[in-house]
């Protein structure tokens, strides 16, 4: 696929990952959404569920790697790329290792705890048995803009 038509593809596919992190942020969540898509269709989805089920691992990016592996009877899910609003974190990124995801975009950056490019670099590590390619920044304004404003909202709660 040329430049131009993955940057479109890309796009399209993290205007699917918003959609996903809307609805957590309409149930109150973290606003993080993720897609897994395969052939240019979407074998997994997800958006964070920690507060609705009292989970830490309820993140976007692993509830899609499990319908994903539901979806396509393999927990090895090479040929996906996943598609995340959020750079993953320690533990998500270690599960797209794990999954043997190809590919990961993502919108913003997580300075706090982002393991592909702020803190760490798992999808890059030699050291790891798996690696991928990333790609950031894809729509990363319009995905920060969604998580500034929901923790603005909670911070002005607060003050009330």
């Amino acid at each position: 696929m040329d430049d131009a038509r993955m940057d479109d593809a890309d796009e399209r596919w993290m205007r699917e990952a918003l959609t996903e992190a809307r609805l957590a942020h309409a149930a109150g969540e973290v606003p993080v959404g993720a897609v897994l898509v395969l052939d240019d269709r979407v074998v997994g989805r997800g958006h964070n569920l920690r507060e609705r089920a009292q989970d830490p691992s309820a993140h976007a990016e692993l509830i899609a790697v499990r319908a994903a592996a539901a979806r396509l009877g393999t927990w090895r899910l090479s040929g996906v790329t996943a598609y995340v609003t959020l750079e993953p974190c320690p533990m998500c990124a270690g599960a797209l290792v794990n999954a043997r995801v190809d590919r990961v975009v993502f919108g913003a950056t997580d300075p706090k705890a982002g393991a592909l490019t702020s803190l760490y670099a798992l999808g890059q590590d030699l050291r790891l048995n798996h690696r991928y390619p990333i790609r950031h920044g894809v729509l990363g304004e319009e995905c920060g803009a969604l998580l500034s404003t929901f923790f603005q909202s909670i911070r002005r709660a607060r003050r009330v």
